[in-house]
């Protein structure tokens, strides 16, 4: 169904938002947001899981606009830069523009649109900017336009400054901040002010927002999972606030995504907790000389591990770095995979934790 009359309104949304539903689904989506909060506390490093979760959510976030790449190509291009496949490039490209959103939002404290215009810029790795030129659609599987964004510069600018405000100042809006957040995703969305890499932005300004509310310490809570689980209907709660001014839909939508992402998310954590533990423990016991807390980090924040890791991050010659891994993965924590002049090393444990999440089953339906 479109609507060829539609005008975009800005924002807040001028009807009652908080529903009965909305609200009950409210305090489960909190109560998980905030468990997570404290579990993400109990890794050593916080880089471990920056790393290891943003490359998960740029597969995933890429994977919803069609831009498929594996696993281990993924992890290949973290460890070769200059990989030729085109798809793991623009995931790679993901991971650091949503590293780069992170350290920018926890410096300034605030996602104004330059910092959103950085963000693009890093994900497309071009300086394109806000569209500035009509002929922007949005077309169903069939080929249909099924919406057509604002066309006018202008208008463009206009309503991204009404969005900047919205994002960025709290008493501008006194709703709960994770219906703030769907809002603040369908607003983006509905803007389209990119020529390319729309979706992938806003699902990464969705997370940052979640930082900058304080909710998150660091960006691990990462919904493009779920959206990739159920993409039919991420797109039809979008679809329908415009056809049908449905806000409840679309804030279910995305608070059920924030419920059930944090539990999986409570429970990756606890598994790579458990994971560091073994690992510690056998480093310990068969190679004591070697062990170091550092060492351990470096072993988990990368599933693929490479020397220079290791001489960059210990300070160690190349030569020693070698000798670490090569024994390392003599007891069985990594396997060497050699490739043309060099080597890397898998930590596979930490691959299938990552891959093969356990989710708890949530309290709702």
């Amino acid at each position: 169904m479109t609507n060829e009359n539609f005008i975009l309104p800005i924002l807040p949304p001028k009807q009652e938002i908080e529903t009965i539903a909305i609200l009950k689904q409210l305090s489960y989506s909190h109560r998980y947001l905030a468990e997570l909060k404290g579990t993400s506390k109990t890794i050593p490093n916080e880089s471990i899981l920056i790393n290891t979760l943003t490359l998960q959510e740029a597969k995933d976030s890429s994977e919803i606009e069609n831009i498929v790449t594996t696993h281990d190509d993924l992890y290949k291009e973290n460890i070769f830069i200059d990989s030729k496949n085109p798809a793991s490039k623009e995931v790679f490209n993901y991971a650091q523009g949503l590293k780069l959103g992170f350290e920018i939002v926890r410096k300034e404290k605030l996602l104004l649109n330059k910092h959103i215009l950085i963000i693009q810029k890093e994900l497309l790795e071009n300086n394109a900017g806000f569209r500035t030129q009509g002929g922007t659609k949005l077309v169903n599987s069939q080929g249909q336009t099924v919406y057509t964004p604002p066309q006018n510069a202008t208008e463009v600018l206009d309503l991204m400054g009404n969005l900047e405000k919205f994002i960025n100042d709290n008493e501008f809006s006194n709703l709960d901040p994770l219906i703030k957040m769907a809002i603040i995703h369908y607003q983006f969305e509905s803007i389209h002010p990119f020529y390319d890499g729309n979706g992938r932005t806003g699902r990464i300004i969705n997370i940052l927002y979640l930082v900058l509310q304080g909710f998150l310490d660091i960006p691990i809570l990462y919904l493009s999972r779920y959206i990739t689980q159920n993409k039919a209907e991420y797109y039809q709660v979008l679809q329908d606030v415009r056809t049908k001014n449905d806000w409840e839909h679309l804030i279910l939508y995305f608070l059920k995504s924030v419920e059930v992402t944090a539990i999986q998310t409570i429970d990756l954590i606890t598994n790579i907790n458990v994971l560091m533990q073994d690992y510690k423990d056998k480093l310990k016991l068969e190679l004591p000389k070697i062990y170091s807390q550092d060492l351990l980090n470096i072993l988990f924040k990368n599933p693929y591990t490479k020397i220079e890791f290791l001489e960059k991050e210990l300070g160690i010659a190349r030569q020693t770095a070698s000798i670490y891994l090569d024994k390392i993965a003599s007891v069985g924590l990594l396997e060497k995979v050699k490739v043309k002049n060099s080597n890397y090393y898998m930590n596979n444990s930490l691959i299938d934790c990552l891959i093969n999440t356990n989710v708890r089953k949530t309290e709702i339906s």
